[in-house]
């Protein structure tokens, strides 16, 4: 009896010492990449994200005491109709500066799910469809919508000389005296949908309409200020990119699973995910139709086709009078692509930083689940898709390899306080 245990130890530790240099040489495998792919994976890096762009149209971009009011213009809910809304109700810290709504709601319900604000401070063109061309015009849009602070840039004009005075004469040029005097007409701003609004607007002198513009243009500033610090920390996926590049085999294989390896190997490669997620922040900033369907109960929406001529229009936009550029710094815009027919239906390529932590998915939270947006690419006809969606043919398994890879893309976020 005691010589079949010894055999049968002895038979155990032989297959132990031809498995493990099997299972050591499938792991070495598995996280050898070859130098192409360690091009690709270091442009994903988080540590190859450039220092934030310069941005001609707001000289207070980068100014600390600009970030500290407008940190607190953000979450001032005094900023809308019911004294309940802030730009943190649609953009909360602790859901990634994005709401858990498949449309995002203030005072009342929007057409869109809310984006997050992370990495925000890099990108030409803001919201879904880029109809803002700047963060701090893109802070303004909201505060007058009827649905979002349901507010009006007198109302705050008057918040800000009498709320934040002291610090805002520190940062801008001074308040002007009429408005110190509150004597104005809190519903008045240039809409033409509120007919009653606009008369109100039109009824102030020229002069204090100009004021209460500059005052709005630098509270949209200072937001812009603050909301550009908003990046996200290292991920796991950011340090197994490190371990790649030193040869650290050990740091590779405590950074991400063996199934998280093969969800970036299909990002890469065969899943064809960086024609559009691309750098380290997992987007090329552009406008793509992916086939989804709008809901039923929302109206048919253009997309970046709609939003072409509204950011030509803007009065907040580069070219405006309210920017700080010349002309020649505001080249986005002077040559902007407005081939309409081309981007109808199109919406900007969201950041993958965090978004296994935000759905609901797509512009108007359509897809409910991460694993639901990546079946629903793989399951898109040949005819339904673009030359930029084809993603391979791919199974279940690998399905649920990719969304485990995106899982890795978590991580927390920084942000000036």
């Amino acid at each position: 009896m005691k010589s079949a245990y010894k055999m049968l130890a002895i038979l155990t530790l032989s297959i132990s010492a031809i498995l493990i240099p099997v299972a050591t040489t499938y792991a070495m495998d598995l996280h050898s990449w070859s130098e192409s792919e360690k091009a690709v994976l270091q442009s994903l890096w988080i540590g190859n994200l450039p220092p934030l762009p310069k941005n001609p149209s707001n000289k207070y971009a980068d100014d600390p005491n600009a970030a500290a009011l407008g940190n607190k213009l953000f979450f001032d809910s005094r900023f809308s109709g019911n004294l309940k809304v802030s730009c943190a109700t649609c953009h909360p810290v602790n859901r990634n500066f994005a709401d858990n709504l498949p449309l995002a709601h203030g005072i009342g319900r929007t057409d869109r799910r809310t984006m997050t604000l992370v990495g925000a401070g890099y990108y030409t063109w803001l919201f879904w469809d880029g109809r803002k061309d700047s963060l701090w015009a893109q802070a303004l849009g909201p505060f007058e919508s009827p649905v979002e602070h349901g507010f009006t840039r007198t109302q705050s004009a008057v918040i800000i000389s009498e709320y934040y005075q002291k610090e805002y004469n520190e940062i801008f040029p001074q308040i002007p005296d009429e408005l110190l005097e509150h004597d104005l007409s809190l519903i008045a701003k240039p809409s033409p949908d509120e007919p009653a609004s606009l008369k109100k607007w039109l009824a102030i002198p020229s002069d204090t309409r100009e004021s209460i513009n500059q005052v709005y243009a630098n509270m949209g500033k200072a937001i812009a200020a603050f909301v550009r610090t908003i990046v996200p920390e290292p991920s796991r996926f950011d340090r197994y990119v490190e371990a790649v590049m030193s040869n650290d085999n050990k740091g590779m294989m405590s950074s991400m699973s063996n199934n998280e390896v093969k969800g970036l190997r299909l990002f890469i490669g065969k899943a064809k995910c960086t024609n559009c997620h691309t750098g380290p922040l997992f987007t090329n900033g552009d406008f793509h139709n992916v086939g989804v369907s709008q809901p039923k109960h929302l109206p048919p929406d253009k997309g970046r086709a709609s939003a072409i001529g509204k950011v030509l229009a803007d009065e907040f936009n580069c070219l405006g009078k309210y920017s700080d550029a010349s002309p020649r710094d505001c080249v986005e815009l002077r040559f902007i692509d407005t081939d309409t027919e081309k981007y109808i239906g199109a919406f900007k390529t969201p950041t993958l930083r965090n978004v296994a932590d935000r759905p609901p998915y797509m512009h108007a939270g359509q897809i409910d689940t991460l694993m639901d947006v990546l079946k629903f690419y793989r399951d898109l006809k040949p005819g339904e898709r673009s030359a930029d969606l084809e993603h391979g043919d791919l199974n279940d398994l690998e399905l649920q390899q990719l969304e485990a890879f995106l899982g890795t893309l978590s991580s927390p976020l920084k942000f000036a306080e």
